[in-house]
């Protein structure tokens, strides 16, 4: 092909002049998406060769799908509630309250302070109450008058809560024997304390038993009961409470070891002697009460011993 090929697919030299755009390309529209590329420095003429191979590209591999289950999308549901961890009300949202809990917090103020001064009252009433029933004591004394005031006219008693009164003093049950010696003499022993020895026995034992708590006590209020002042028996049962006083008494004196020691362990008890020694109890420390801590006795005329009682027939 001549160089001076006028062809469309002609060569041109580098030094010959370029040939002027078809007509169809100079009146391109404006708005063509190609953009207007300045003309440039002319292109080399590239010799033909032989095709080269196309060259490993040293670019990093395009990452493979991976096989992991999609992300899950999230979801546009609104979110479940979760458990609360207040604690429950008292009462279901659907049913109504009663009693002081359907009040206004105002009411159940005032129904509280009513009900603390309904129980202080009735407190009061009990002390005030018991106090005027009581035996004579050191509140009482001090503000006896205050007593009567609460429970005078309307809360009048006409009873006593201790009948007839408490024990207020020490009494214990002395005896002494006279004992017939093996010569045919009878020796007369010193008192013996057995209130005392029941109070050691009772000391310190957490199970003591009936006898050594009530078996002296109950004889000797038995005998007061049915005696006179000057010590005569009154009705049938002054009798038989002698007799029951007198047959503890020998038992109590034959059991004694003081009193086989004494005689030998071969003296017989004839008769015997009982009194009481009786003192008031003295008031605590913080007490203004005067009362005499002197001991007052009475005592009992001797009485004689059966033989069958002396040689052990009561046991």
């Amino acid at each position: 092909m001549d160089a001076y090929d006028e062809g469309s697919n002609a060569r041109h030299g580098p030094n010959a002049p370029r040939r002027p755009a078809p007509p169809a390309q100079r009146g391109a529209p404006a708005d063509s998406t190609e953009p207007d590329v300045p003309p440039g420095p002319p292109e080399p003429d590239v010799q033909p060769g032989p095709e080269q191979e196309p060259v490993a590209s040293l670019a990093p591999p395009e990452p493979v799908a991976s096989l992991a289950p999609p992300e899950p999308v999230a979801s546009l549901a609104p979110p479940e509630p979760v458990a609360s961890l207040a604690p429950p009300e008292p009462y279901p949202p659907g049913e109504p309250r009663t009693g002081i809990a359907a009040l206004s917090p105002r009411y159940q103020v005032g129904v509280a302070l009513a009900l603390a001064v309904v129980a202080i009252g009735v407190c009061v009433h009990i002390g005030m109450t018991f106090l005027h029933v009581a035996p004579a004591n050191t509140v009482t004394r001090a503000h006896g008058e205050a007593v009567d005031d609460w429970i005078y006219p309307e809360f009048e008693q006409n009873w006593k809560l201790f009948a007839p009164n408490p024990l207020q003093q020490n009494i214990s049950i002395q005896v002494r024997a006279g004992v017939r010696g093996p010569d045919g003499m009878t020796l007369t022993t010193g008192w013996y304390d057995l209130s005392a020895e029941d109070g050691g026995a009772i000391d310190g034992n957490l199970l003591p038993s009936h006898t050594q708590q009530n078996e002296l006590r109950r004889a000797w209020d038995f005998f007061v009961a049915t005696h006179d002042s000057e010590n005569r028996p009154v009705g049938l049962r002054g009798s038989l409470s002698e007799s029951y006083l007198r047959r503890i008494m020998v038992l109590r004196l034959d059991r004694d070891d003081a009193v086989r020691a004494a005689t030998g362990s071969s003296g017989v008890i004839e008769r015997v002697q009982v009194r009481s020694r009786t003192s008031n109890v003295p008031p605590p420390e913080w007490s203004r009460e005067k009362v005499s801590t002197t001991p007052s006795y009475r005592e009992l005329p001797w009485w004689r011993v059966p033989q069958d009682e002396a040689r052990g027939g009561v046991r």
